[in-house]
């Protein structure tokens, strides 16, 4: 066993020491707004729909329509009444914000991060620092123009996460960091001393607004996979959803054609416009994708205007996929999604569920992805097929049930990961690290029975993988399962992953693994 030598004192800084000293804290001061900004927005509509017509006339005077509330309190001469009461309306809100700012407050100790919540209603909500599975900090454009973010705690379960709704948006980043250090058992050695450079409320806002998701120290440039523009365009115009307009369209016009009812154009409009803001939100925030290695995990971040990230710290992902659609094939492009034992709030890059942490890569993108994320392991090219490709692949006879897949419908085993291959129209491959594995299932039914084959299943959190095969043969597939059930319990006990920096029972190199 290699020795590790002793790491250096953790430097903290002080807005991050202040929050995790054990007290209670408040939130940031426009928390409130922050949290009802929609509402706002919903209310000014309304307020600006009712108010339309004198608004036109402010730009053509003889426009004069009428009938709007304001019309009706002159009239009526309720102008006295009606700024009371909007009056009345306004001390209610602010202090409806007050108190919910004040009641709000969350502590940070050595075990659990707690929020207490609510006016009439009070909430406590707990999460236990060794159950964390990851840290986002999301900015939505409103929040950033504040210098604010959104710190949220993943924990597993549906509704196990736990937001902090908002804090400054540079402590979020210390604050984040801090957390996961306690979280991985780190102990603190001392705190930063030097203060920060006094800058302006200006500029500090323009430097938030301007900042990279990742921090340049803790991601190494030749860590970082981007997206180019050009592939960016290029997956989304080659993508299942395109092929879906474009069926679509030519449906769409054959049928005005032959009815001569153009005005089914108007009830298309909806559908446009959905299309629209679909490609819209996925290409704004997959401009300034980024993942890196860094010392607390892999830091993923996206988004334009409103920008998010999420780190995921070592041993807590269960499974990874790295798939390939047919349409992507000629330009060699891949995505990579996980399963983690958490489920984020916000979207990812790719506008779906924070689950896909490559939108769109070249296989070595693709390669360098999945090393950040299951450190120690070199993805195969499991895209080649043939009898030295490494993997127990299904005999002839499952051509019946896979007629374009049984050559590439296979397993494979390495120490601590288990790795499963399949799809012709959508090339896959599933890896799942040994001491995540939660069980193992083999299942055989009339017809698998009657080839000799039979199906296996790895068990994970849930989450948009599968690991699953099926068609395989009955004597490998059992092989396979008395192989899988000895190997996952002994590497189980082996992983220290979860606690990547205490070097409790072994020592650790900084990525979590065991030397």
């Amino acid at each position: 066993m290699t020795e590790v030598p002793p790491q250096e004192a953790v430097v903290v800084p002080p807005v991050a020491a202040a929050l995790t000293d054990g007290e209670w804290h408040r939130l940031h001061p426009a928390s409130p707004l922050l949290r009802g900004g929609i509402a706002l927005i919903a209310i000014l509509g309304v307020v600006i729909a009712n108010l339309r017509e004198r608004l036109v006339s402010l730009f053509i005077p003889r426009f004069d329509e009428g009938g709007d509330p304001v019309d009706y309190v002159l009239e009526h001469g309720l102008v006295l009444q009606a700024l009371i009461v909007i009056f009345v309306l306004l001390i209610v809100c602010i202090a409806a914000f007050y108190l919910s700012w004040r009641m709000h407050t969350f502590r940070i100790t050595n075990e659990v991060v707690e929020v207490r919540s609510g006016i009439l209603f009070r909430t406590n909500r707990k999460a236990r620092l060794d159950r964390i599975q990851g840290i986002n900090i999301v900015r939505p454009f409103f929040a950033r123009l504040f210098g604010a973010a959104k710190l949220e705690v993943n924990q597993a379960g549906q509704n196990g996460n736990l937001q902090l709704s908002y804090l400054g948006s540079s402590a979020a980043d210390d604050l984040r960091r801090e957390i996961l250090r306690l979280a991985s058992g780190t102990r603190l050695a001392e705190q930063r001393a030097a203060a920060a450079t006094p800058q302006g409320l200006l500029d500090r806002r323009v430097a938030e607004l301007l900042a990279p998701e990742l921090d340049p120290d803790l991601a190494p440039p030749e860590s970082v996979v981007k997206i180019h523009l050009g592939r960016l365009v290029g997956s989304m115009v080659f993508s299942e959803s395109t092929v879906i307009l474009v069926l679509a369209l030519i449906a769409g016009g054959i049928w005005i054609g032959a009815t001569g009812k153009f005005y089914a154009l108007i009830f298309a409009l909806p559908s446009l416009f959905g299309f629209f803001s679909f490609y819209a939100r996925r290409f704004t925030k997959a401009l300034r994708y980024t993942i890196a290695g860094t010392p607390d995990g892999v830091r993923v971040g996206y988004g334009l205007f409103s920008t998010s990230n999420e780190t995921l710290p070592p041993g807590r992902i269960h499974s990874v996929q790295v798939r390939q659609s047919l349409l992507w094939r000629p330009a060699g492009w891949w995505e990579v999604r996980v399963n983690v034992a958490s489920h984020s709030s916000n979207k990812g890059a790719d506008g779906r569920a924070n689950t896909t942490i490559l939108p769109v890569g070249s296989f070595d993108d693709a390669a360098r992805v999945v090393a950040l994320v299951l450190p120690g392991f070199t993805l195969p090219n499991f895209p080649h097929v043939g009898a030295d490709d490494g993997f127990t692949n299904s005999p002839r006879r499952a051509a019946w049930l896979r007629p374009f897949s049984w050559r590439r419908n296979g397993f494979a085993t390495a120490p601590d990961w288990l790795l499963l291959r399949r799809g012709a129209i959508w090339r896959q491959l599933v890896i799942v690290p040994q001491p995540r594995l939660q069980s193992v299932a083999l299942s055989q039914g009339p017809l698998l029975r009657m080839l000799g084959l039979a199906a296996i299943q790895l068990h994970t959190v849930a989450g948009p993988i599968r690991a699953e095969l099926g068609a395989i043969d009955r004597d490998a597939a059992l092989a396979f399962f008395g192989q899988v059930a000895q190997e996952a319990v002994a590497s189980a006990q082996r992983d220290t992953s979860h606690r990547w920096r205490s070097g409790e029972g072994q020592g650790l190199t900084p990525d979590g693994m065991a030397v």
